[in-house]
């Protein structure tokens, strides 16, 4: 294989071309006022900002736990307008948890979308096109926290909400769904069907 005077390949990374899956809307949720934990609606009325009333919306939002490179409170671009979660992956984390389910609006869910295998690991810059109009834009995954770990155990009649919450962030790894935000506004109704645009993948190697 040819490589430079610095001892690199230039044959480059390996690259995955861009793919296409098709999603349905299994059910849509909001969570309005100050409270995070959502409830089921039949529609999402999305703008720029966000879900219209959601806990989420905003331009912007203030860093917390998940950017300790910024001082906590510190104003920041709101990447995380959505929430997106998987059937199969509630399942998963039930299982792993012990308890008979865990259901989106516990932990704040907005959309929950079936037909996509293992959707929380869709790559960063994933598209969502949504039959009625609506487009959003994959930020990446939804890390898992004590405090949806905290509402699981508090939904499911836990004995040790603290212990179980730790679990949670724990066994949700890489299950806990996507966050998005609106790159195209409108409404999402459901049962609606979604087409997935994968980017193109690579592994960067410096």
């Amino acid at each position: 294989m040819a490589s430079d005077l610095f001892g690199r390949d230039d044959a480059g990374p390996s690259i995955t071309p861009a793919g296409k899956l098709t999603a349905a809307v299994d059910g849509l949720y909001r969570a309005a006022g100050d409270d995070f934990r959502s409830r089921s609606v039949e529609q999402l009325d999305l703008t720029f900002e966000g879900i219209k009333g959601d806990f989420h919306r905003g331009f912007t939002r203030r860093s917390g736990g998940r950017e300790p490179w910024y001082p906590r409170g510190t104003e920041m671009r709101n990447e995380r307008q959505l929430s997106i979660v998987a059937p199969d992956e509630l399942r998963d984390i039930a299982s792993a948890m012990g308890i008979a389910e865990v259901r989106p609006e516990w932990i704040g869910a907005n959309l929950m979308l079936s037909g996509v295998h293992r959707l929380s690991m869709l790559p960063p810059g994933t598209l969502l096109f949504f039959k009625g109009g609506v487009t959003l834009k994959v930020d990446g995954q939804n890390r898992p926290c004590r405090v949806a770990g905290g509402s699981v155990a508090q939904n499911a009649g836990m004995d040790d909400c603290d212990a179980a919450a730790i679990v949670f962030a724990r066994v949700a790894r890489r299950l806990r769904g996507l966050v998005a935000w609106v790159e195209k506004p409108g409404s999402i109704a459901a049962g609606e069907e979604v087409s997935v645009r994968l980017p193109e993948q690579w592994i960067y190697q410096s």
